[in-house]
C-alpha cells in the first residue's frame, strides 16, 4: 500500500510540474529517466555491466529523426522505428557479447558501440559533425498538435510511464525472476536447467529497445540528435545515474537521472546565486565545472552511499521500522503468553 501511495504522489507531482518548471527541462529529465531505467534492468537485475549503452540511445535518436525528418512518417512510426532500430541493434551486439562475461562482456559492447558512433561520423544522413538538425514534432495520431511544449510533455510522461510500467512488470515476473537468480548465481542457474545465455540476449534486447524508445522521443522534444549521444561518454553518463541513484532498484534510476540533469541544466544559475549572496565570484565559475562536480558525487557516492540515493534511504527506513516491529511482536508474544496462562 505504501508503495501504490509514493507512486500517486510521484504522478501528481509528474502531472503538475510543468506549470512551475520548463517544459523541455522536464522532457529531458523524462527521456534520462527512462534511459537509465533500461540501463538498470540489465545490470541491477541481470548483473551485466554496458558500456554500450549509447549506440541505442543516440542510434534511435538518429534513425527516429531521419525518418521523421526525411521520410516524413507519423510521429507513432518515427518512434517505433528507432525502438526497433535500437532493438535490432541490441540483438546484434549482445548475440557477440553475451559469449563473455565480466570485463570482457563490458570491453566489446563498448568496443562495438565505438564502431557505431565512427558510422554516424561518417554518413551523410546523420550530418556527421553538425548532426541531424530540424526533426519534426509531428502531431499525434494525426491529430494533435505537438508543437506546444505543454501538449508534448504529456505525451513524453505517458511513453516514459509505459516504459516504466513494463520494467516494473517484467522485474516481477517469472522471467525477472530468472534474471535475478542470473544475477545471483548463475552456474546454479544452468544447474537447474536454464538456458541463461538466451535469458540474457533476452534481457540485453529488451534494455536496447527502451534506451533507443528514450533516444527516440529525446531527439523529438529537442528537434535535433548529435553524436553526443552515440559516444562513449553517454554510456558512462547513464552509469552515474544509476549508482547515483541505487542500483538494483525500482526507481533508483530516475532519482539519479534528475540529480545530473538538473546539475548539467541548472548548476550555472546556482553558481550565480551563490555569487550573488555571498559575494564571492569564484561561484560564476561552477557552471563551466559540471564534469567535475559530477565527477565528486560520483567519488562521494561510491565512497560513502555504496547503495545509491534510493538504496541508503530504504536501508535507513528499514532501520527504523526493525524496533517498531520487534515491539509489536514482543507485545503479541505477552498477550498470547497472558491468555494461555488464563486459559
Amino acid at each position: 500500500m505504501d508503495k501504490r501511495v509514493g507512486y500517486a504522489i510521484a504522478v501528481a507531482a509528474a502531472v503538475a510540474a510543468p506549470f512551475f518548471l520548463y517544459p523541455v527541462f522536464l522532457m529531458k529529465v523524462l527521456c534520462f529517466a527512462l534511459f537509465a531505467c533500461a540501463f538498470n534492468l540489465l545490470i541491477g537485475f541481470t548483473g551485466l555491466l554496458s558500456f554500450g549503452h549509447a549506440a541505442f540511445f543516440g542510434g534511435a535518436g538518429y534513425v527516429a529523426g531521419h525518418a521523421l525528418k526525411v521520410w516524413g512518417v507519423p510521429f507513432e512510426l518515427g518512434l517505433l522505428a528507432g525502438t526497433a532500430a535500437a532493438a535490432a541493434i541490441g540483438l546484434v551486439m549482445g548475440a557477440l557479447a553475451i559469449r563473455r562475461q565480466g570485463i570482457y562482456f563490458t570491453m566489446i559492447t563498448l568496443a562495438l558501440a565505438q564502431m557505431l558512433y565512427f558510422v554516424c561520423l561518417q554518413l551523410p544522413a546523420t550530418g556527421g559533425e553538425d548532426g541531424l538538425q530540424g526533426v519534426p514534432r509531428g502531431k499525434l495520431l494525426g491529430i494533435i498538435d505537438l508543437g506546444h511544449d505543454l501538449t508534448l510533455y504529456y505525451v513524453v510522461l505517458a511513453i516514459a510511464a509505459a516504459g516504466f510500467a513494463l520494467i516494473v512488470r517484467t522485474v516481477h515476473s517469472p522471467f525477472g525472476q530468472v534474471l535475478k537468480a542470473v544475477k545471483e548465481n548463475e552456474p546454479r542457474a544452468v544447474s537447474l536447467g536454464y538456458d541463461v545465455d538466451r535469458f540474457k540476449l533476452l534481457a540485453f534486447v529488451l534494455s536496447a529497445a527502451l534506451a533507443g524508445l528514450a533516444g527516440a522521443t529525446k531527439t523529438v522534444v529537442l528537434g535535433f540528435e548529435t553524436l553526443t549521444d552515440v559516444h562513449w561518454s553517454m554510456s558512462g553518463l547513464v552509469v552515474l545515474m544509476t549508482l547515483v541513484g541505487g542500483l538494483g532498484t525500482l526507481t533508483g534510476p530516475i532519482v539519479g537521472a534528475i540529480v545530473i540533469i538538473a546539475l548539467e541544466n541548472k548548476l550555472g544559475d546556482l553558481g550565480n546565486w551563490l555569487a550573488v549572496t555571498t559575494n564571492v565570484e569564484w561561484f560564476r565559475t561552477i557552471g563551466e565545472s559540471v564534469t567535475i562536480v559530477t565527477g565528486a558525487i560520483f567519488i562521494v557516492c561510491v565512497l560513502a552511499f555504496r547503495r545509491g540515493i534510493v538504496g541508503e534511504l530504504g536501508a535507513l527506513f528499514k532501520k527504523l521500522r526493525k524496533p517498531k516491529e520487534t515491539k509489536q511482536a514482543a507485545s503479541s508474544l505477552h498477550a498470547t503468553a497472558v491468555k494461555t496462562t488464563e486459559g
